[in-house]
C-alpha cells in the first residue's frame, strides 16, 4: 500500500512539474530590446520665424513635449536630446560646429528634456551633417539595443556637409536604424530622401500627426511571413534556417527555423521595419534574397523559390564498412563543395543536377545526378572490398587500377610498414612494389589481382 501511495505522489509531481513546463514554454517570450531615441532639434535662427499659430520653435517645442508626457509609460524605452544652432549667433559669423548633446540617455528623464526645450532659443545655422557624426557618440554601447534618431527641422544643410553620407555611416556602421525626418514648414523632401524616412509638416497639424506616425514606427514591431516556393509556386518547403542579415551593416538580425503553422501556412515573424533585411535562406546550395523592405503596421508576404528533393547515397553491403564513406557534393558544372555526404544517408538539396565524387579508392564519380521536386533520388555503388597486402620487407609501391590497358593511379602503399590493409572498389588492379634495401630498378615486381563486391583478397609481396 505504501509504495503505490509513492507511486501516485510521483506521478502527480511529473504530470504536475510537466503541466508547468508547458505552461512557462507557452508563456515564454523574448524580451523586447532597449529602443533608444535620439531627438536632433534644431534651434537654427529661421526657426524663430512665424508659422500658423506661432513660432515654429515654440510650435515644435510644445508638441515635441506632449510626445515625452505619451511616452512616459512605455517600456524598454530611453531618449536623449541633442540640439544644434541655439549656441552660437548665425551673425556675424556661423559657426558649422554649433551642435550638442544637450540631454544624455537615461530612463524617466523626460523632464529633463522638456525643460531644456523651454530654454533652448534658437540663433544660428544649421549643420545638419555634423549633428548626425557627432550623435554616433551620443549611444552609449549595447549589441541589442535599437537605435533611432529623429531629425526635426525647417532647413536643409548650411555648412557644406553631407548628411546623406553621414546618416549612411552610422547605419552601415550599426550605430543606429535608419533615422526619421520631419521636415516643418516646407516639404524638403528631395534633400532628405537619402537621409533617411521622411514625413512633410508644411502643416501644424501634419507635424503633430507625423511626430505620432514615427514615434508609432519607431516603437512597433511588424508581421511578415516567408513563403518558401516549391517547383509550382506553392509554399510547401519548410524546416529550414533563414538569416536576416542588414542590408547596410551586414550585420546579422534574425535567425529563425521557418515552420508551418496549425493551418499549414508559413508562420508569422515579428520583426523591425526599420530596416532593409538581406535573407538567406540555408537551403544546400543557399537561397539568398536581397534589399526586402517592410512597410510597418502591415503584414509582409515575402516569397522565395526554394523547390526541393531529396539525396539517398546507398551502398548494398553486409560489411558496414562504408558507412563513414563521404561524398563530395557539387551543383553541376562547378567546382565549389556545396556539401560533403555520407553513405546511407539521405540530405535535401534544391531542385537541380548534381555532380558527386565518392571519395571511395579509386574515386567514383557521378555526374548529372538529378534531384527533383519532393522526391527521393538513390544514388547506389557497389561495395567495395579488401586488399590484404603482406610485404617481406619495407618497401616503394603504389596499386594501381587497370582499365583498358591503361593503369590509373590509385593509392601508394606505406613505406614503413609490412602489412596494410586496403579497401577498394570491386576492379582489377595492379600493384608495383620495390624493396627499400635493394638498390635497382630491376628488382621491381608486379603483381595483379581482382577485388570482388565484399570479399577479402590477399596479396604477398616478396622482395627479389
Amino acid at each position: 500500500m505504501k509504495k503505490i501511495f509513492i507511486h501516485i505522489i510521483c506521478l502527480f509531481c511529473f504530470f504536475a512539474c510537466s503541466g508547468l513546463y508547458a505552461q512557462q514554454m507557452k508563456e515564454k517570450k523574448t524580451p523586447k530590446p532597449l529602443t533608444r531615441i535620439l531627438f536632433v532639434f534644431d534651434a537654427s535662427n529661421s526657426m524663430s520665424g512665424r508659422w500658423q499659430s506661432d513660432t515654429k520653435i515654440n510650435i515644435a517645442k510644445r508638441l515635441l513635449s506632449n510626445l515625452l508626457d505619451s511616452l512616459k509609460t512605455v517600456p524598454n524605452l530611453q531618449v536623449a536630446l541633442r540640439v544644434y544652432g541655439h549656441q552660437k549667433d548665425y551673425i556675424p559669423i556661423q559657426d558649422c560646429d554649433d551642435t550638442r548633446l544637450e540631454v544624455p540617455f537615461s530612463f524617466n528623464n523626460f523632464e529633463r528634456i522638456k525643460h531644456k526645450l523651454q530654454v533652448v532659443q534658437p540663433k544660428g545655422t544649421t549643420p545638419i551633417a555634423k549633428s548626425l557624426e557627432e550623435s554616433a557618440d551620443d549611444f552609449p554601447a549595447c549589441d541589442t539595443c535599437r537605435n533611432i534618431i529623429i531629425l526635426i527641422t525647417d532647413g536643409i544643410e548650411e555648412c557644406n556637409g553631407d548628411p546623406c553620407a553621414a546618416s549612411q555611416a552610422l547605419q552601415k556602421k550599426g550605430i543606429v536604424l535608419k533615422p526619421f525626418i520631419i521636415g516643418i514648414g516646407k516639404n524638403f523632401a528631395e534633400q532628405f530622401k537619402c537621409v533617411g524616412t521622411y514625413f512633410d509638416a508644411t502643416q501644424e497639424e501634419s507635424f503633430k500627426y507625423a511626430l505620432n506616425i514615427v514615434i508609432s514606427q519607431a516603437l512597433n514591431s511588424t508581421t511578415a511571413q516567408v513563403n518558401l516556393l516549391d517547383i509550382y509556386g506553392n509554399p510547401t518547403e519548410t524546416n529550414v534556417n533563414m538569416t536576416f542579415y542588414d542590408n547596410l551593416s551586414g550585420k546579422i538580425k534574425y535567425n529563425f527555423i521557418h515552420t508551418m503553422n496549425n493551418k499549414g501556412v508559413p508562420d508569422t515573424l515579428v520583426i523591425d521595419p526599420l530596416l532593409t533585411y538581406n535573407i538567406t535562406v540555408h537551403t544546400i546550395p543557399s537561397v539568398e534574397k536581397d534589399s526586402i523592405r517592410l512597410t510597418a503596421g502591415k503584414h509582409t508576404v515575402i516569397p522565395i523559390n526554394a523547390p526541393q528533393g531529396y539525396l539517398k547515397l546507398k551502398v548494398d553491403t553486409r560489411s558496414g564498412n562504408t558507412k563513414n564513406l563521404p561524398v563530395i557534393v557539387r551543383q553541376q558544372g562547378k567546382m565549389e563543395t556545396i556539401n560533403v555526404q555520407f553513405f546511407n544517408q539521405s540530405e535535401k538539396y534544391l531542385v537541380g543536377k548534381y555532380d558527386l565524387e565518392v571519395l571511395c579508392l579509386p574515386r567514383l564519380h557521378i555526374n548529372n545526378v538529378d534531384v527533383s521536386q519532393s522526391k527521393t533520388t538513390t544514388v547506389e555503388i557497389p561495395a567495395p572490398g579488401f586488399a590484404v597486402i603482406q610485404k617481406s620487407t619495407e618497401g616503394y609501391g603504389s596499386i594501381f587500377a587497370e582499365n583498358d590497358n591503361k593503369l590509373e593511379w590509385v593509392y601508394n602503399l606505406k613505406e614503413s610498414t609490412t602489412n596494410e590493409t586496403v579497401i577498394l572498389q570491386p576492379g582489377y588492379y595492379r600493384i608495383i612494389y620495390r624493396s627499400k634495401f635493394l638498390s635497382k630498378s630491376l628488382y621491381t615486381i608486379e603483381k595483379s589481382f581482382k577485388v570482388t563486391m565484399d570479399n577479402t583478397v590477399s596479396i604477398i609481396l616478396q622482395g627479389n
